[in-house]
């Protein structure tokens, strides 16, 4: 009895205190789900990267922290990081459209897909086209699935550059608690998606930084 008005006698003299206690471990709560979430993030981000040419992935994660100073951006500097993460974006859509084969002496040809065939960019000599025949060139016109993948492309790149700290450094610096998941979730429901797409219709193109069997 007497430990029950002792406790009773300390819930009216510290009110402030308990409340206090109760918000600091509902936010520690929270930040332990954001640093999960992270975690998770980034090793998505790295499954998601295996779906994007290699050399647009690779000058991305080069020029990246050099542009946006590691996340410590001034304007040229944000300025400078917008407009790599739109050249790579627009490198993963236009490489889509491009493929690549193998000639008759085993030479590996690249090309950009339109709507008559395949149009050869490093035949060279007596080779053009690279040996490929005009009905065998016309396989390789664009197709409307071409565009789907492109579309996606482009998006799982988005999720991949808002996956980045420098780059969420760079134009979020001081994130909320909020924030921070959806700077998380979102960007891993739009890959997810998108690796369901090509999982669901896979390419058939073998695209200038993809490899070819």
């Amino acid at each position: 009895m007497a430990v029950e008005n002792q406790d009773l006698e300390s819930q009216r003299q510290y009110p402030y205190h308990q409340s206090c206690t109760f918000y600091r471990k509902e936010e520690n709560e929270q930040l332990f789900l954001v640093q999960k979430a992270v975690n998770r993030a980034f090793k998505s981000s790295a499954n998601l990267k295996n779906l994007l040419p290699t050399g647009t992935v690779l000058a991305f994660q080069v020029l990246s922290p050099i542009l946006s100073n590691e996340g410590e951006c001034d304007r040229t500097s944000r300025l400078m990081t917008a407009g790599l993460v739109a050249l790579c974006g627009l490198s993963c859509f236009l490489l889509c459209f491009t493929d690549s084969f193998k000639g008759i002496d085993g030479e590996v040809f690249h090309g950009i897909a339109t709507p008559r065939g395949l149009w050869v960019l490093d035949a060279h000599g007596s080779s053009r086209n690279g040996g490929l025949e005009p009905e065998k060139a016309f396989e390789f016109r664009v197709r409307f699935i071409d565009f789907i993948h492109a579309f996606a492309s482009a998006l799982v790149f988005a999720a991949v550059a808002a996956l980045d700290h420098n780059v969420v450094a760079c134009f979020c610096p001081e994130p909320s608690t909020r924030a921070r998941l959806l700077l998380v979730s979102v960007p891993l429901g739009v890959g997810f998606l998108c690796s369901m797409l090509f999982v669901a219709f896979p390419t058939t193109r073998h695209g200038i930084g993809f490899h070819i069997n």
